[in-house]
């Protein structure tokens, strides 16, 4: 199964125990998208002086990562996404990182990233915030139609935000929270161009 296998981040090493948990905080079969918690002698034993956020984080032993994933019935362990970037739409989950790979394997797409935004009919709706390849003409009705080819209907982005840079800390690691802060209301930052669709299923 090597080839199912190539994107994942192996099997936990000794002494590290890891399972995945369902929102009820029951362990999840193989196969199954879930939090990934983890134990064991070189996971910390908690925050600083902050018991409160320990015991939030580390329950009954396990760590809770915030990182979502899935074990193989060998137990090789996938990577999903993190939990809070889930984007919660007409009552399904939607993983961006899925969103995010499919418009990366455009030739005109350079860099993207895809957060979810309150919408008060769908809970949440898809939006893609898209940095076109050098020379590359990159526009909606493209990446619209690439979308529908490579993933289902539901989650194909609503909106599409075309802009020069994407904000990123010092690790090169998108700042999400930024660009949730740009869709706020009246916050547009110049020079980016934001282009919208009717929903469709």
């Amino acid at each position: 199964d090597w080839r199912a296998r190539r994107d994942s981040v192996g099997f936990a090493q000794a002494p590290v125990e890891a399972r995945i948990l369902g929102d009820d905080g029951a362990p999840l079969p193989a196969g199954q998208t879930g939090e990934i918690a983890v134990r064991g002698a070189t996971v910390m034993l908690g925050y600083w002086n902050r018991p409160e956020a320990t015991a939030e984080t580390i329950v009954d032993g396990w760590l809770h990562t915030g990182d979502l994933g899935r074990l193989d019935a060998d137990g090789f362990l996938t990577l999903t996404d993190r939990s809070k970037d889930v984007i919660i739409s007409g009552g399904t989950n939607i993983y961006p990182r899925e969103v995010e790979e499919a418009l990366l394997l455009h030739p005109a797409v350079h860099e993207v990233s895809v957060i979810g935004t309150p919408d008060p009919e769908w809970g949440e709706t898809v939006v893609a915030f898209v940095v076109a390849a050098p020379g590359a003409a990159c526009d909606q009705p493209m990446l619209d139609d690439w979308c529908r080819s490579q993933i289902a209907a539901f989650k194909r982005p609503k909106r599409y935000v075309f802009t020069d840079t994407l904000p990123k800390n010092s690790y090169g690691k998108v700042l999400k929270t930024e660009l949730r802060q740009q869709l706020a209301p009246a916050r547009q930052t110049p020079g980016d161009h934001v282009h919208e669709r009717e929903e469709t299923i």
